[in-house]
């Protein structure tokens, strides 16, 4: 009986042999908190943790029946000192494979592409011809944009990472322009984890490429970006998707976007369906959180090119692509060649925050957290200034004053905006658990705005409840991450959404079954989203496993303007510490 509560002793005493079950129990734990593998010795290290007499690595080796080697087919595999199930040591190879592939054929087509870029440099140098470099750092001063845009064009894989206002999608929007004008019948994919991501990759883009020739903007505009899923082709009732090895996608280009996003196992199985002329763009910001579910893959990715500042290249392409960046911009003797790896060169980090200034006290604060330096932390939290504000006190008072904010979209007529006006603030929380919850400060958060006869909460749905739609719903054209506002339309209640051409969509509120209220949410439901405005909430004491920098750092940079952080300091210094850590063989794969 004592299985039944426990979920991973279920699983470990599904197998006959004893000797297995400490391993099996932690690959299970291990699992659920998003590591893909685990250290063979690692259960003898727990403790009273561990709800069996521990047994050593080598013990298990001996397992012949159920434990396995790379190639073998059996429950368990063991390559090197880790330990993994046979399907996510699978999804591991798997991807390593695919990405030496993808960077060796784009090596194989180098000369042509370069050609190919030199045929349009004018083109090229113009759209770094207004770089700023005035009060810039040494590395910021290199056009790390128009490097990255350059990398696109010329490799099969190219990862493109930065912080928020670094410019990933302006970056992407520059590699279009080139693109199409070299090739404008070329093929591209726009995707996301999440609908939300894809939808505001799009609207991104068309902002940037605003000033861009009719041609180039229709082009960019007639792309239609999609979700991971709809990109590969889910299929109701199967974990196996339309779009495979033996049936790959027929692209040209694929853009993944917020590719921190993305788990290991969805980025196998995007690799398996991607033809061998199909060229994959990743952006995404590498210090944000990890996946929910198994790995940290892009930031995996990116470290393990072994360099901290990551770009890195050989001086072939150094002294090639100067004559594309113009005096000041271009790369220097520190950029050459110190990467290495699978991946090296393949990596540009964005490294210019255009919504964060150095002197700007969100953009610092950021920089400190995801550093991990708790002293710079304290000293910028704890100095009270316009766009940063530290309650340790925690008290509903300051909340109440920050979700008066949503009297905003309650009193405004117009759906799409009343929508705008909902997205301009957000109170963000780190558990759904809790005091500090996201349930119990939703809840609170509606009573706030009924003292005040802004709402009348009452049922599942009422006026003006602001909805976030938490799974992909395909006959709607719903998708996990859609935020909208309830309103009473005669005598039933419908539910607005942002359409995908720019104005308001509606449908019954009674048909959406899956969906939370949004005046609070969790940092991970945030990613890929931006407010003016930020309440974010931790939760009380050091206890909590999800309080990590990288959380913080998400938490506090879906802020354009002001941040209000309500933690203890305690709380916040012991969040700052703290990494997200996870266990794979990825890195060390890619830098072999």
């Amino acid at each position: 009986m004592h299985t039944l509560s426990d979920p991973h002793r279920m699983f470990a005493e599904c197998f006959p042999e004893r000797a297995l079950w400490p391993h099996a129990w932690l690959l299970s734990k291990r699992l659920e908190e998003g590591h893909v593998c685990i250290g063979l010795d690692e259960p003898a290290t727990m403790g009273t943790e561990l709800p069996y007499p521990p047994v050593a690595g080598e013990e298990i080796r001996r397992v012949k029946s159920l434990v396995g080697i790379p190639g073998e087919v059996r429950p368990f595999i063991i390559d090197g000192e880790r330990l993994y199930l046979h399907r996510y040591h699978g999804y591991e190879t798997s991807i390593v494979e695919h990405l030496r592939a993808k960077v060796a054929s784009g090596k194989a087509r180098l000369a042509e592409r370069r050609a190919e870029l030199e045929a349009v440099a004018g083109l090229v140098r113009s759209l770094g011809a207004d770089y700023p470099l005035e009060g810039l750092r040494p590395d910021e001063c290199v056009d790390w944009q128009l490097v990255a845009a350059i990398h696109a064009m010329l490799l099969d894989l190219s990862i493109i990472t930065g912080g928020p206002g670094t410019g990933k999608t302006t970056t992407l929007a520059k590699f279009l322009r080139i693109l199409y004008t070299c090739r404008p019948a070329a093929r591209v994919a726009l995707a996301a984890p999440t609908g939300k991501a894809a939808m505001r990759m799009l609207e991104s883009l068309k902002r940037s490429a605003a000033a861009f020739p009719e041609k180039v903007r229709q082009l960019i505009e007639g792309l239609k970006p999609s979700t991971l899923h709809r990109l590969l082709g889910w299929q109701r009732g199967s974990l196996a998707f339309r779009h495979n090895a033996e049936r790959p996608l027929d692209y040209d280009f694929l853009v993944v976007d917020e590719a921190s996003m993305v788990d290991m196992p969805m980025f196998a199985r995007l690799l398996d369906a991607l033809g061998d002329r199909t060229r994959l763009v990743l952006l995404g910001d590498k210090d944000q959180l990890a996946s929910v579910e198994a790995g940290s893959l892009l930031g995996d990715l990116c470290q393990s090119v072994g360099n901290v500042r990551l770009n890195g290249f050989d001086a072939s392409f150094c002294d090639w692509c100067n004559g594309f960046l113009g005096v000041g911009r271009g790369l220097r003797d520190e950029d050459r060649a110190t990467a290495h790896g699978v991946l090296a060169g393949c990596v540009t980090e964005l490294r210019l925050s255009h919504r964060f200034r150095a002197q700007g006290d969100i953009g610092r604060l950021s920089r400190a957290i995801i550093s991990g330096d708790a002293d710079a932390v304290q000293a910028i939290a704890v100095a009270e200034s316009p766009e940063l504000a530290f309650d340790t006190a925690c008290s509903d008072s300051v909340l109440d004053g920050f979700v008066q904010g949503y009297a905003d979209f309650i009193r405004e007529s117009d759906p799409l905006k009343a929508l705008a006006a909902l997205n301009r603030l957000r109170v963000l929380v780190a558990v759904r658990e809790g005091p500090r919850g996201l349930y119990a400060v939703n809840r609170r958060i509606e009573q706030m705005l009924q003292s005040r006869g802004l709402l009348t909460p009452s049922g599942d749905f009422y006026d003006n409840r602001p909805v976030i739609v938490t799974r992909n719903n395909y006959e709607l054209g719903l998708y996990n991450g859609d935020v909208g506002i309830t309103r009473k339309s005669g005598d039933r209640l419908r539910v607005h959404f942002e359409a995908e051409d720019g104005g308001v969509r509606d449908v019954p509120a009674a048909s959406l079954s899956h969906c939370e209220t949004v005046f609070a949410m969790t940092i991970h439901k945030s990613q890929g989203s931006e407010f003016d405005q930020v309440l974010l909430q931790l939760p009380e004491g050091t206890d909590t496993p999800i309080l990590t920098r990288e959380l913080l750092y998400t938490g506090v940079t879906r802020a354009r303007k002001r941040v209000v952080l309500q933690a203890s300091l305690d709380t916040l210094l012991h969040t700052t510490r703290e990494r997200v850590r996870r266990t794979s063989g990825l890195q060390e794969l890619l830098r072999q």
